[in-house]
């Protein structure tokens, strides 16, 4: 079953499962749902814990004998067992299906890992521990989801935000789920009557917005033309290294221009975003960024591109982010008056 983490402690309330999955890219939601599972378990006597990392340094045979550690005083146990970025081994795969046979009511297992993709969600090893488990992906809500996000995190600490109030929550926290979590915890003490509007949200706070290169990118092959400027502004002022920019926009242009060489061979669109495994939420913005910016506008855009490059590298008198501020409105095909940074 998969749940998610804000219906996770209802879904504790039911009953403890064998095992728990939490797989993404969230740190803060991590956090909390290990916290919920290990407190909810303290309750029914697993007081024990046991904490491993999967590396080239981790001995299973510890592993298993936390599961095998039967006697009359035995403890109930929780194994957190964390997960590296990078994809498991087989030897790490094996090891985990064989640790699967050996769980019983005495122990529970709680995995900690990166965000999986749909591949990765039908190994064999994430099928044997989800099938007698629950599965919480924790990722961190986009731009689309975050307002939603804050209105019903708002309302189980008692707070009560007007749309405006959401919206600016949204804006000041994206990208960074640990200051907000920070910032509504202040608005609890400092309002007790938890009401939220703008005038005293200003009051208040300050802003905690953080952004990825991936945000920008993401802004872009949608046309978000202000949304682009906005987290280009900010990730300038957090010092980013604009180097990192320009590859990360260019690997996505290299590949938008792929998709239009394959797409111009005759191949159907299903057919190449499955070839470049292409997540389902991101096929619909890949759609109307490859009609908007045909293979010609995608070669002018790599050249832009490069020649800004050049001018981080050998003119160290330039301004480059003025010039990545004009070609993102380019590529977005939007025109927005740009004005100085603060």
């Amino acid at each position: 079953m998969r749940v998610y983490p804000e219906q996770l402690t209802q879904r504790l309330s039911q009953g403890l499962c064998q095992s728990y999955l939490l797989f993404g890219n969230e740190p803060l939601l991590k956090q909390e749902s290990i916290q919920a599972i290990v407190d909810e378990a303290a309750k029914q006597g697993f007081d024990e814990k046991h904490r491993f990392t999967i590396d080239n340094q981790l001995n299973w045979q510890d592993v298993y004998d936390c599961c095998q550690a039967l006697s009359l005083f035995a403890n109930r146990q929780i194994l957190i067992i964390t997960f590296p970025e990078n994809p498991l081994t087989a030897a790490q795969t094996n090891a985990l299906k064989e640790l699967a046979p050996l769980l019983h009511q005495d122990v529970l297992v709680v995995f900690d890992g990166p965000r999986l993709n749909k591949k990765q969600e039908s190994t064999q090893w994430f099928t044997l521990f989800h099938k007698n488990g629950l599965y919480v992906p924790c990722n961190t809500p986009d731009a689309r989801q975050l307002p939603r996000f804050i209105e019903n995190r708002c309302h189980g600490l008692g707070l009560k935000p007007d749309h405006e109030s959401v919206l600016l929550l949204a804006q000041w926290h994206e990208g960074n789920l640990l200051a907000l979590s920070q910032s509504l915890m202040k608005l609890q003490l400092l309002y007790p009557d938890g009401e939220l509007t703008l005038v005293r949200l200003q009051d208040a706070l300050s802003r905690n917005n953080h952004f990825t290169p991936f945000q920008l990118t993401d802004a872009l092959i949608e046309g978000k033309a202000k949304r682009a400027i906005r987290i280009l502004r900010q990730l300038e002022a957090e010092g980013v290294e604009i180097t990192i920019l320009l590859r990360v926009i260019q690997k996505e242009l290299v590949q938008l221009c792929k998709m239009q060489e394959y797409g111009g061979s005759g191949m159907g669109l299903s057919k190449i975003f499955d070839h470049f495994r292409v997540w389902q939420n991101r096929r619909a913005p890949l759609t109307a960024a490859l009609h908007r910016l045909p293979l010609p506008a995608l070669m002018q855009l790599l050249r832009s591109l490069a020649e800004i490059e050049t001018m981080v590298k050998t003119d160290f008198d330039s301004q480059p982010w003025p010039a990545l501020a004009e070609f993102s409105l380019n590529m977005c095909g939007h025109s927005v008056r740009l004005s100085p940074v603060n």
